[in-house]
């Protein structure tokens, strides 16, 4: 996924906001396998597990099962045909969430050779909002964040000024 880009600003965001908000003693299931981001967690001083590539609207049995204090979920619930009971089967107190917001001058994202790397949601922020407090979060803090390129165009210009990213940090009610 990441063979000819890296994406380092939203990383360097999505670091910053998880100490911001999560102490290093936490214990934390990333949902998703482990990826390029978990090593950069644990580099922080985390103790970070996976989920292993298990289709999670279908098996849940390893957040079910989690002892952990936190679950993060980055840029997860987009391939999810049902995040609400993803989101329900957690029995960690916090959840730390990105998303990619929907743009309006771009159409959803879909991989012609990954089947995984699709996205059957793209969530406007109060969309995410509303499905967190409905599945029983409550939101504490929340940033946004662009995503410009550098090409030509008018998308790549208005990636300057639109937000893409989406991160949350909610408690259990």
């Amino acid at each position: 996924m990441y063979e000819k880009t890296y994406p380092n600003k939203r990383f360097k965001h999505t670091a910053e906001f998880l100490q911001k908000h999560i102490s290093t003693n936490s214990e934390i299931l990333d949902l998703g396998v482990e990826n390029p981001f978990t090593p950069i967690m644990k580099g922080l001083g985390y103790r970070v597990s996976n989920t292993s590539g298990e289709d999670l609207d279908l098996d849940k049995n390893t957040i079910e099962n989690s002892t952990a204090d936190v679950v993060t979920a980055f840029e997860i619930f987009e391939h999810l045909l049902a995040p609400m009971s993803v989101l329900q089967s957690i029995k960690a107190t916090k959840l730390v969430a990105s998303i990619p917001l929907r743009l309006w001058f771009s159409p959803a994202y879909r991989s012609k050779t990954d089947m995984w790397d699709r996205h059957y949601h793209e969530f406007e922020d109060w969309q995410f909002d509303w499905l967190l407090e409905k599945a029983g979060w409550k939101i504490i803090a929340r940033e946004k964040w662009t995503n410009p390129t550098k090409k030509i165009g008018i998308r790549p210009i208005l990636r300057w000024f639109t937000p893409r990213y989406y991160i949350v940090y909610a408690e259990r009610i």
